[in-house]
């Protein structure tokens, strides 16, 4: 009756049936062939990750940080936030060379967990590339219409003006036409826009060395040890950490948002010329010049000017201007052009690759997973994000929608450090499939006898995954996962009131940090698959699991608006999911067709039967042709 059903599309809603739709998931070895053309070199992937994260966050982060958070320790809080991004990126790096396909962690999550998270998944990057990509454009606006003495605001805000409030005062036409002729720059070709991507990461990453050497002529280690009587009132206690460690972790948690963005790469998978190879290298390459230049600017700015004496919106511009240097001021200002450009080509980019491969898997519209025969891009696809990235751009104010972008950013790093754990202890069908204890095969009647903590720490020496095993290790990162949202929330406390901690906050504390220890030492414990990689997560299960606890503890930071937004877009994907993907789900359609030919070969067979009943072993040859 079930397979009656799904033939003729009707669902029956058995509680078995639902929780196989949202767990399916995707073959992790697709057969299918790329309809995307492979032109990038890892050079074009590396300069993707540099340009799309190392945007207008170089020339303002430093600055900002130093002031506020940090003092001239904001080298360590870069340093903190660049180890927890490589732990963050070396969990896309492993995926990149295991599922070298377009889609970065919608792909990751759909091969490991199952359609229903992927979904999830794919719709939160589909926000956060669309909010990202207009936040660039819109502050590569206001950035021109500052130099141009505030022209275009005047203009448009006297004669187009917008009285609807949450809206921009004005549409902005720039932001919107910019957004424009980058679609179809990206949608021309994947090779011709990573050209153009290639030569603005480049003169970002020169103007960067500009200000790095240039200031190395003014810098002064004094201004890393100013004493406290000479510190304005507010401002710290001087030194080099002025505001204790404290300010430094504050300080590492605002640094982390300037590496967000080196997870494009995982997203061009499809049209790398050696994925598995060039996708891990641009990975760990960019994230480490990413981190060298933050550093070194930062070294720069605090050594040539004291903290409390930097200006937050536009710090090297300040510095240079201080001391004279209208040139140098000049060229961080094109600089700054050149990381604005950058980052918006990064931030577009990967859109169309993610609708597209939600598309190719019937998860979206179809129409926009459909590849151009002249340019091997998904065009339609990526001039209507396009479109919708400029009108967003255009009419909406951004400033309170920033965050938004962050937790879908945090969401995917988490899901793909999961997944990394749970693929690494998968099931292996083509390694035996016995349990191994000691060199013997561990029959089923003695593994079910086993005590749960023999089970849990693997006390019987088994060297090859099973169920049971894969199991173990998929409820530990669940319940890892959840550990880490209460003790993020005790850890808290100590962050923002250090002062007033007591003992029972302390101990509140370890009991949460034990578990946590626990989980990760019984996922250690279990066998793991046998699957050769060309790039592997060093220090699993440690790594990613730090990965997982950092994520969640930043989510957790952002405020009740971001989460209601963010509830509010979910809701939208979800009812996209339940009245369009589960019907249209590609996997779904491969079942039917493969339920249907075993309801047919069982009625043919059924038929068969009945005929030899009745003519005994002599079934007329008419009848064998019929069922054949």
């Amino acid at each position: 009756m079930e397979e009656f059903a799904e033939f003729f599309g009707m669902p029956t809603w058995s509680v078995t049936n639902v929780f196989h739709v949202l767990t399916r998931k995707k073959p992790l070895e697709d057969s299918n062939e790329s309809k995307l053309a492979k032109v990038l070199s890892a050079f074009d992937l590396t300069a993707l990750g540099i340009g799309s994260t190392l945007g207008v966050g170089v020339y303002v982060l430093a600055g900002e940080v130093s002031k506020q958070y940090a003092g001239p320790a904001v080298v360590i809080s870069f340093l903190i936030a660049a180890v927890a991004s490589i732990f963050a990126g070396l969990c896309y790096a492993e995926f990149g060379a295991r599922v070298p396909k377009a889609g970065s962690a919608y792909i990751y999550s759909y091969v490991t967990i199952g359609e229903f998270i992927a979904f999830l998944i794919g719709w939160n990057l589909i926000l956060e590339y669309a909010i990202g990509s207009a936040s660039v454009v819109k502050g590569l606006s206001t950035y021109l219409d500052s130099l141009c003495g505030y022209a275009m605001r005047d203009f448009l805000g006297t004669h187009l003006p917008i009285n609807i409030q949450g809206l921009s005062a004005y549409p902005d036409i720039f932001a919107f036409v910019v957004t424009i002729l980058f679609s179809w720059a990206i949608a021309s070709g994947a090779k011709e826009s990573t050209r153009v991507n290639n030569v603005f990461t480049m003169l970002n990453l020169g103007v960067v060395l500009f200000v790095i050497v240039a200031g190395l002529f003014k810098v002064s280690s004094s201004n890393w040890t100013i004493p406290k009587e000479q510190v304005p009132q507010g401002y710290g206690e001087g030194g080099f950490m002025p505001y204790g460690v404290s300010g430094i972790i504050k300080g590492a948690a605002v640094c982390f948002y300037g590496f967000i963005g080196f997870d494009c790469i995982a997203t061009a998978g499809e049209e790398a010329k050696n994925p598995k190879k060039s996708i891990p290298f641009a990975v760990i390459v960019s994230l480490a010049m990413i981190f060298l230049a933050y550093f070194g600017v930062s070294s720069v700015l605090t050594m040539m000017l004291p903290y409390y004496e930097q200006d937050e919106s536009a710090p090297l511009p300040h510095v240079f201007r201080i001391y004279g240097w209208h040139v140098a001021e000049y060229v961080v200002t094109i600089g700054a052009m050149f990381g604005l450009c950058a980052s918006l080509m990064g931030a577009m980019f990967p859109l169309p690759r993610i609708v597209f491969a939600m598309a190719n898997d019937g998860l979206l519209f179809k129409f926009m997973g459909e590849i151009s025969n002249k340019y091997r891009t998904p065009f339609k696809g990526t001039l209507l994000t396009g479109l919708l990235t400029g009108i967003l751009a255009a009419i909406f104010n951004l400033s309170q929608l920033v965050n938004m972008m962050s937790i879908g950013t945090l969401l995917a790093y988490s899901m793909v450090a999961s997944c990394v754990l749970m693929l690494r202890y998968e099931v292996d069908e083509r390694r035996d499939s016995r349990h191994i204890s000691n060199g013997r095969a561990l029959t089923l009647e003695e593994e079910e006898h086993c005590a749960l903590w023999r089970r849990l720490f693997n006390m019987n020496g088994q060297t090859v995954p099973t169920r049971q095993t894969s199991r173990i290790v998929t409820v530990m990162v669940t319940l890892f996962s959840l550990c880490s949202y209460v003790f993020s929330q005790i850890l808290t406390k100590f962050e923002e009131d250090l002062s007033n901690i007591t003992e029972y906050d302390i101990v509140a504390l370890l009991l949460c940090a034990i578990p946590l220890t626990l989980m990760l030492y019984i996922i250690s414990r279990q066998p793991t698959s046998g699957v050769k990689l060309s790039f592997k997560v060093p220090l699993v299960p440690w790594l990613p699991g730090i990965s997982i606890l950092i994520n969640i503890y930043l989510m957790i930071k952002l405020d009740i608006l971001t989460w209601v937004r963010f509830s509010i877009w979910i809701a939208i994907g979800l009812a996209i999911f339940l009245t369009y993907s589960m019907r249209n789900s590609r996997l779904r359609q491969k079942e039917q067709r493969t339920s249907i030919s075993i309801l047919r070969d069982s009625s043919e067979a059924a038929l068969l039967s009945q005929e030899r009943s009745k003519y005994g072993n002599e079934v007329p040859l008419i009848l064998m042709h019929s069922t054949s």
